[in-house]
């Protein structure tokens, strides 16, 4: 498969994310044409992708003449916290970090947005190189520029908003990633679609059997077609101030409680999202439930996840405890609850709920 890039064309910090097949031993060469001025790379990663790929960067990287210090946290949700981004602060300052050394990312969704916040706050911001390895994070949490870290209230309430110099996304990452991790990155998919492209949503219901072979002309132009979508509203509301991108947490509010009130790792991110997604459509339906757009919706909704095996119905959780979780939400806003929630294939809008009525 010949690379290509996607865009993210922001008028500031503009960057682009490289995709294609067998490419990480060139991380040596957009490594210099990102970030010109380094020589110094912090390679943040897990300890299970270090072995299939932290150390072929950091090898990569080393070739390149770049100096290299591996830095390994353990997996899971649980590394997303001050605690972990402490010790990276310290050890990052013990092998001499400074604005001209770079941070590179290299894992899934949960070390990303950890690296990221560390590179967003140490010495005040250094340059950041993302290099996911799972497709939850090709498609969704490596673009964005979104960073941070868990509080024992809730998830991603400590964080900042760091652009990458650049995105290298490796499909063959993918053959490493078993099925529920897959399926879980395949929710995201299954957003965009909802959210913004109905002839997306549409291609996706055509083509499972192709997803779930994990055939690479069908992944390319998903991961191609998410990337797309995400830099589109990103460009558009970079920080979230205008409220155009808080679409992109559709599913996510009541995610964020599933995966907090079950523990972290009872279900994986995208698990809860897909959750959290029909949450969202029933709570609409609750609303307005004579609406013949959303009542198509749902069904092809409900059918499309359980075509590609993700969760749709919530575990059981305390209504208060739910409730509590919600309210600390970062779109709740003067103690109102507020949603993303679906208007028909390809549209949405962020509206608040008194979800005491409807829950």
């Amino acid at each position: 498969m010949t690379p290509f890039i996607v865009p993210v064309a922001l008028k500031e910090n503009a960057y682009g994310i490289l995709v294609g097949n067998n490419i990480l031993s060139n991380l040596g060469y957009y490594f210099s044409e990102w970030t010109p001025a380094a020589r110094h790379a912090f390679v943040i990663s897990d300890e299970n992708v270090e072995p299939l790929y932290a150390l072929s960067v950091a090898d990569a990287l080393a070739k390149a003449g770049v100096d290299v210090d591996l830095c390994i946290v353990e997996p899971g949700e649980e590394s997303k916290s001050i605690e972990v981004a402490q010790m990276l602060w310290e050890r990052l300052i013990e092998c001499g970090a400074d604005r001209n050394g770079v941070v590179v990312a290299v894992g899934g969704g949960v070390v990303g947005d950890l690296a990221g916040f560390v590179a967003a706050t140490l010495n005040r911001g250094m340059p950041f190189i993302q290099v996911p390895t799972t497709l939850l994070a090709l498609v969704d949490s490596s673009v964005g520029g979104k960073t941070g870290v868990n509080l024992p209230q809730g998830k991603n309430l400590v964080g900042a908003f760091w652009q990458p110099k650049g995105v290298l996304a490796d499909m063959q990452t993918l053959h490493t990633l078993d099925d529920r991790q897959f399926r879980a990155g395949l929710a995201e998919v299954v957003k965009y679609g909802v959210i913004l492209d109905a002839n997306f949503f549409a291609f996706l219901e055509q083509n499972v059997p192709r997803i779930k072979q994990r055939d690479e002309e069908t992944l390319a132009r998903i991961i191609s077609r998410c990337c797309e979508l995400k830099a589109q509203i990103v460009c558009e509301d970079e920080r979230e101030t205008t409220g155009r991108r808080a679409i992109l947490n559709y599913g996510h509010t009541f995610g964020h409680a599933v995966e907090k009130l079950c523990g972290f790792g009872t279900y994986l991110h995208g698990e809860a999202v897909g959750i959290g997604m029909e949450f969202a459509t029933r709570l609409a339906l609750k609303m307005t439930p004579s609406n013949k757009d959303l009542l198509d919706l749902a069904s092809r909704q409900t059918a499309l996840l359980r075509a590609l095996s993700i969760p749709t119905e919530s575990p059981e959780m305390r209504r208060e405890e739910v409730l509590r979780i919600i309210r600390h939400d970062k779109k709740t806003t003067d103690g109102a609850f507020r949603f993303v929630l679906p208007l028909k294939l390809g549209e949405c809008c962020v509206k608040t709920v008194p979800l005491e009525a409807y829950y």
